[in-house]
C-alpha cells in the first residue's frame, strides 16, 4: 500500500466514523452554504468575513482545496486552501460543529488530497492560546509550529477573535515524515496560570514548558484584561523563545508547549 492509498483508507474511515461524506466543492451555491457555515462559527463583521464566496470560486478554479462534509444534504464542516511554494498547501481555513471528529475527518481528506498530487507539507495558522487546537494539530496530527506571528491578520471582527490581538503560529505537518521522539525531561516550566491570570517564571534548561489557558474564548468574554495578559504572556515566553531560535517539539497532556532551547 502506497503513502497516498494509507492516507485515503485513513480519511474513509475517519469520515465513515463521523458519518459524513467530504467531496471537493465547485459550485456556488456549495460555496454560499460554506459561507453560511463559517458565517454561524465565527459570527464575524461583514467586513471581516474568513473566505468569500468569490475566494473560493477562484482557488477551486485554480486547483486550490475547497472541500465540504455533508450529512446528508446538510454542511457540517468544511476547509479552504490554496497552494504553497514548496509543494505545500495553505491550509487558510476550516470549520466543524465541535466534538463529532469531523474536523479530524477533514484534515485527513485533506493530507490524501496532498499526496494524491504531490505535495508534501500542509501549513495553517492557529491561535497559540486555544488549548484544544494546540493538541489537535501537535499531539494528535504530529504538526510542529514553526513562526510565531505577532498581531498576523491585524484587528479581527468576530464572536470569537474579537478584542484581542491576532497573534498566530504557523503550523507545518510533514506528510510524509513523522515527529521524532520527545527529549527526556525533567523540563523547567516558564509560563502557568495563577487562578485566571498567567505566571512567567525565570526558567532555564535544554527543554522548557509554556502553558496555556484552559479555555482562552470564555476567558475573554468573562474577563478581557486577563485573557490580554495570557496574550501578552504568551508574546514574552513562547514568542521570543521561538524567535531565538527554540522549537516546540510537542504538546503536553496538561496544556503545555514542550519548547526545545538545547543548541
Amino acid at each position: 500500500m502506497t503513502t497516498y492509498e494509507a492516507a485515503l483508507h485513513e480519511a474513509e474511515a475517519a469520515a465513515a466514523k463521523t458519518g459524513v461524506t467530504i467531496r471537493e466543492l465547485h459550485g456556488i451555491p456549495e460555496f454560499e452554504q460554506v459561507f453560511r457555515l463559517f458565517d454561524e462559527i465565527w459570527q464575524p463583521e461583514p467586513a471581516n468575513v474568513p473566505v468569500p464566496v468569490e475566494l473560493m470560486v477562484g482557488f477551486a478554479h485554480s486547483g486550490s482545496y475547497v472541500a465540504g462534509a455533508f450529512e446528508g444534504d446538510a454542511l457540517v464542516g468544511a476547509s479552504v486552501g490554496f497552494l504553497a511554494p514548496g509543494r505545500t498547501l495553505h491550509s487558510h481555513v476550516t470549520g466543524a460543529l465541535i466534538g463529532r471528529g469531523i474536523g479530524t475527518a477533514l484534515k485527513l481528506h485533506q493530507r490524501a488530497w496532498c499526496l494524491r498530487r504531490g505535495l508534501e507539507k500542509i501549513t495553517w495558522t492557529f491561535d497559540p492560546l486555544v488549548r484544544r487546537n494546540a493538541r489537535f494539530n501537535l499531539a494528535k496530527l504530529g504538526a510542529r509550529p514553526e513562526k510565531y506571528l505577532e498581531n498576523f491578520y491585524g484587528v479581527m471582527a468576530d464572536a470569537i477573535n474579537e478584542g484581542d490581538y491576532s497573534d498566530r503560529l504557523v503550523a507545518m505537518w510533514r506528510l510524509t515524515e513523522e515527529p521524532g521522539p520527545l527529549p527526556p525531561g525533567p523540563y523547567a516550566r516558564v509560563l502557568g496560570a495563577d487562578g485566571d491570570l498567567p505566571r512567567v517564571t525565570p526558567a532555564q534548561g535544554p527543554v522548557l514548558l509554556v502553558g496555556t489557558p484552559p479555555d482562552i474564548e470564555e476567558l475573554r468574554r468573562r474577563d478581557p484584561e486577563a485573557a490580554r495578559a495570557w496574550r501578552l504572556a504568551m508574546r514574552r515566553t513562547l514568542g521570543e523563545l521561538m524567535g531565538a531560535g527554540g522549537c516546540v517539539v510537542g504538546f503536553s497532556g496538561e496544556g503545555d508547549y514542550i519548547v526545545s532551547v538545547d543548541d
